[in-house]
């Protein structure tokens, strides 16, 4: 059915064929930020998963660490295949484990000194260029408009996820 909010001139059938190509450019482009992504910061011992934890780890409100269940929120991954990830990323020396103050069962995940280092120095710079070759042809009206879009989308998945039952709770 059409959500009449939504509906326009176009048919159901069309309105199909718009959303499959959209979702399929998206399945497109996530994979290929995969893979140029990880090329641009492959020389730091980066992944683009790891880019985006030292990422959510390097904003302030994660100054004093995240709980790995918040990060997995946050990145929008199971715990299990985040569980991994930091295990990888701490034997790398990027990342800290400590206990939380507050809660003695929950352990805080902190970007580490040399985690610091490589996420300011190193990968920053290389991030900048790949953003700025990735958004070739791109005023700042597309970029607002496209992450307004990507972020309604966001949030009707989200409705969706939650109203799954399967989304990952704590």
């Amino acid at each position: 059915m059409v959500n009449p909010e939504i509906s326009d001139e176009i048919g159901p059938s069309a309105r199909m064929e718009l959303a499959n190509r959209l979702f399929f450019r998206l399945y497109q482009c996530a994979n290929m930020l995969h893979k140029t992504g990880s090329r641009a910061v492959e020389e730091e011992g980066l992944t683009t998963q790891q880019w985006a934890v030292l990422g959510a780890l390097s904003r302030p409100e994660a100054a004093d660490g995240m709980s790995v269940g918040d990060l997995a929120r946050y990145l929008m991954v199971s715990r299990q295949n985040l569980s991994g990830l930091i295990s990888r990323m701490e034997r790398d020396g990027h990342l800290s484990m400590a206990p939380d103050g507050r809660d003695r069962r929950s352990r805080l995940v902190r970007m580490s000194e040399s985690g610091r280092e490589v996420w300011l120095h190193l990968a920053q710079p290389k991030i900048r260029a790949y953003y700025e070759q990735a958004l070739t042809g791109f005023s700042t009206n597309d970029l607002t408009h496209t992450l307004h879009y990507l972020l309604k989308l966001l949030d009707n998945m989200r409705e969706l996820d939650a109203g799954s039952g399967d989304g990952e709770r704590e």
